[in-house]
């Protein structure tokens, strides 16, 4: 089964480059990286010849803003065929063996969806239930973006994500993209509910944590907004009231809950953005996209 890498950017070229040199190599024949610039596109175009030129199989593309967007075009523009897509992030790094890894488990005939892990500067950002745990509504959540694999015709049948929600998107659902994503793969076809394949601890590919290298204001304009973006997710797909209100609540924790650079005074806009998803309704935030850089 081929693997189609599909990478939106703004356009942050160094680490693309990083992204692409650790791909480099351990892609196989039939795998492809699609790069959907919103931003800087000649010299993305000009970045993908040139790995191109190192053989490397890799295009680019361009979109408007809004990953949900991006990732529905880089699917769009992979090579025509079945294949498993796979959305990693501008700033992701695959450690040696990872694609290798990721190959043992899509190429099974039986694959249609599956997670992997996915680090920062931290260490692991979700723990991955045990290989062989049955998908629920529950420990989807697990899963974010850069770790989801799926069947290109399953992600086509249901749509691809929901441009709606997102980091860059025109609503204030500035994340739980890949959740909703899941959630409607399962509806769609319920087996998933068993065969989803949750892939070991050891396969996983590195990042940045969500407050890397961003001011104070610019954290918690971020936290905020995918606060909102979860808060509505767990509103739309029915989750239980007493669930939704003791994860609004719980908001207030974040700050005590994680390490730095995030501090106690993050959980109150995490609190206020949860609060606003589960009401569909935003209090005077001018400014609702998660980042702009």
């Amino acid at each position: 089964m081929n693997i189609g890498f599909v990478v939106t950017t703004l356009g942050r070229l160094d680490p693309l480059r990083a992204l692409l040199t650790s791909l480099e190599g351990q892609l196989q024949p039939g795998d492809h990286v699609v790069l959907v610039a919103q931003g800087a596109q000649d010299e993305v175009s000009a970045l993908a010849v040139e790995f191109a030129e190192r053989g490397v199989a890799v295009t680019a593309t361009s979109s408007g803003r809004g990953a949900s967007l991006g990732r529905n075009t880089g699917v769009a523009a992979l090579p025509a065929g079945e294949a498993v897509v796979t959305f990693p992030n501008d700033n992701t790094t695959y450690p040696a063996g990872t694609v290798e890894a990721l190959h043992v488990a899509v190429d099974d005939p039986s694959f249609r969806a599956g997670g992997f892990t996915s680090w920062d500067e931290r260490g692991p950002k979700t723990t991955l239930p045990e290989p062989g745990t049955p998908l629920d509504k529950y420990n989807v959540w697990s899963v974010i973006e850069m770790g989801i694999l799926m069947r290109r015709s399953l992600f086509d049948a249901i749509g691809g994500f929901d441009e709606n929600m997102g980091p860059g998107s025109a609503t204030p659902w500035q994340v739980a993209e890949g959740t909703d994503l899941l959630l409607r793969a399962m509806a769609h076809e319920p087996g998933l509910v068993r065969d989803f394949r949750w892939l070991p601890a050891a396969v996983h590919v590195d990042g940045i944590s969500t407050g890397f290298g961003l001011s104070d204001a610019e954290r918690r304009r971020k936290l905020r907004a995918y606060g909102r973006g979860t808060g509505r997710a767990f509103a739309t797909h029915g989750y239980p009231l007493w669930w939704r209100a003791a994860f609004t609540v719980a908001g207030l924790l974040y700050g005590v809950r994680n390490p730095k650079p995030i501090t106690i005074l993050d959980g109150w806009p995490m609190f206020l953005g949860r609060l606003e998803g589960g009401l569909g309704r935003t209090f005077g935030q001018s400014r609702m996209v998660s980042t702009t850089r």
